[in-house]
């Protein structure tokens, strides 16, 4: 490994239907295996059925707008200062946020029991595009109540 850091950010080519850095990006994390062909056919027919569920035209548009609902805006870390563990509040940057949005739909997609992939990940992103009760919505909300709770630490962040 090289001492510099000379780290630089991989770019991914956008997918082939909806020409989307965003889409090919979710396609990548729901891959298994590296089964592309596979993820892609789950993706593309979840979108399909959550436009047709949601009533709308544009299923890119109702992505984006289902990835911006579940993504969190602070989280908490924990530093060790004095001897003592705090959970201190910082706001996160805008890569991990959309990657956490995806981690959590694809998570709790997986999890959904009696139902296959593309389904869960149907009803998943049309919660979140209505900002309906869900598990993934649900988990921002604790992550934000948690940050809010620790409000008190949150001048160690310099450290």
């Amino acid at each position: 490994m090289s001492r510099r850091r000379r780290s630089f950010k991989r770019v991914i080519e956008p997918d082939p239907v909806y020409q989307s850095h965003l889409i090919a990006k979710f396609i990548n994390k729901l891959m298994l295996g590296g089964k592309k062909a596979v993820a892609r056919k789950i993706v593309y027919q979840a979108l399909e059925g959550f436009v047709a569920r949601i009533k709308g035209d544009d299923p890119l548009k109702a992505f984006e707008i289902a990835i911006d609902n579940a993504k969190p805006s602070l989280e908490v870390k924990t530093r060790r200062i004095g001897g003592t563990n705090y959970q201190v509040p910082i706001e996160i940057a805008p890569d991990r946020r959309v990657a956490m949005a995806m981690q959590w739909i694809i998570q709790f997609s997986r999890k959904k029991p009696g139902q296959s992939m593309k389904e869960a990940l149907t009803s998943e992103l049309s919660a979140c595009y209505t900002n309906e009760p869900c598990a993934t919505i649900k988990k921002k909300e604790d992550t934000h109540r948690m940050a809010e709770a620790n409000r008190a630490f949150s001048h160690y962040s310099r450290f």
